[in-house]
């Protein structure tokens, strides 16, 4: 396929993705508005953020209704221009990277709509919704495998592909569901994870491009239009979520997010610069991990509060401080991880 032709497509693919975020966000914010599904805020956390209950969340489905849209126009286009050869496996890619998405965010709007139900900042219990992600991850991991032949091999820049054999199951799996509930940790900010999380996807994008440019990677058109797809939605839904935000993306956003983040990487071979990529969630993550046990261990807190954000906002600085500088660094990382990629490309 040209690459010009691809260019077209992703690009008419993300116009679409972003528009129809956009333009359905208002009504859907008066729909949660109206059914008063508004969040629920934890009362250990910042006092500062009792004044955001009531606010409409599950906005995460205007992120997922754009993303759909784009990925379903670009697939339509692309099962008639690709070959015959490799068509079948191209779309699949594609659709099985949507699949998880959508089975995960069906794990947060359980999660959701059992805070609102209960009107507590608890939905379902850890153990239940980790066991929801992981046969979510599993299924996905699965396909990749044995149905779509994508290998139990991790790329590793300027060294190439290592095979991991039976080890690449769990590993792949635990990224999946690391990457989902950190994104959802990091979700606790105006913005925070949206913002944080179009650089991360525009990332994967270009590492994506750059795999057909170089003839390693047949589906790249696809894999890099559903990434730029997810950037654009995000970058839609921040006109309505930045800060003071008009809705919340909730568990039906957070951690489909993730999932698709992870779900791209392994996709791609590009397991390891997903985690510079999405540095920012490792931090959130690692810091609830770290405050669980050390305080388990000791009794003392290393962080003020955690996830990390929290421990900053408690330190002094303002919510805003924290999410443009935020996005700052996830910029500068997604642009540290396209550079890798290109020069230190696997052999």
């Amino acid at each position: 396929m040209p690459i010009s032709t691809a260019m077209y497509i992703m690009l008419a693919a993300t116009a679409l993705a972003f528009l129809v975020t956009f333009l359905t966000a208002p009504p859907v914010i008066r729909y949660l508005r109206g059914k008063k599904l508004g969040q629920q805020i934890r009362d250990d956390g910042p006092q500062r953020h009792l004044n955001k209950a009531g606010t409409p969340t599950m906005g995460g489905v205007v992120i997922l209704a754009g993303l759909m849209a784009g990925t379903a126009l670009s697939a339509s286009i692309f099962w008639r221009i690709i070959p015959l050869a490799t068509r079948f496996s191209d779309i699949m890619f594609t659709l099985a990277l949507l699949a998880l998405t959508v089975a995960v965010a069906s794990i947060g709007v359980i999660d959701d709509w059992g805070k609102i139900k209960r009107g507590r900042s608890l939905g379902l219990r850890a153990r239940e919704k980790l066991l929801l992600q992981f046969i979510a991850a599993g299924l996905f991991v699965a396909a990749l495998v044995l149905w779509l032949d994508n290998g139990t091999t991790v790329g590793i820049p300027g060294i190439g592909m290592v095979e991991l054999g039976w080890a690449y199951w769990p590993l792949a799996i635990l990224l999946i569901a690391g990457m989902s509930n950190a994104v959802n940790l990091t979700d606790g900010l105006d913005g925070l994870a949206a913002g944080t999380t179009v650089a991360a996807a525009f990332a994967l994008t270009g590492i994506a491009w750059y795999s057909m440019q170089s003839d390693a990677m047949s589906r790249g058109p696809a894999i890099a239009t559903f990434a730029a797809c997810l950037g654009a939605a995000c970058l839609a839904f921040l006109w309505y979520n930045q800060h003071p935000a008009k809705v919340f993306m909730g568990d039906t956003g957070s951690l489909a997010i993730g999932a698709a983040l992870a779900g791209t990487a392994l996709a791609l071979k590009q397991e390891l610069l997903l985690l510079l990529i999405g540095f920012i969630f490792v931090i959130e993550a690692g810091s609830v991990i770290i405050q669980v046990i050390v305080f388990k261990l000791t009794g003392k807190r290393v962080f003020r509060m955690s996830p990390f954000h929290h421990h900053l906002e408690l330190g002094g600085w303002s919510e805003p401080q924290i999410v443009t500088r935020a996005w700052l660094l996830g910029i500068v990382l997604a642009i540290a991880a396209v550079w890798i990629c290109r020069s230190f490309p696997g052999k």
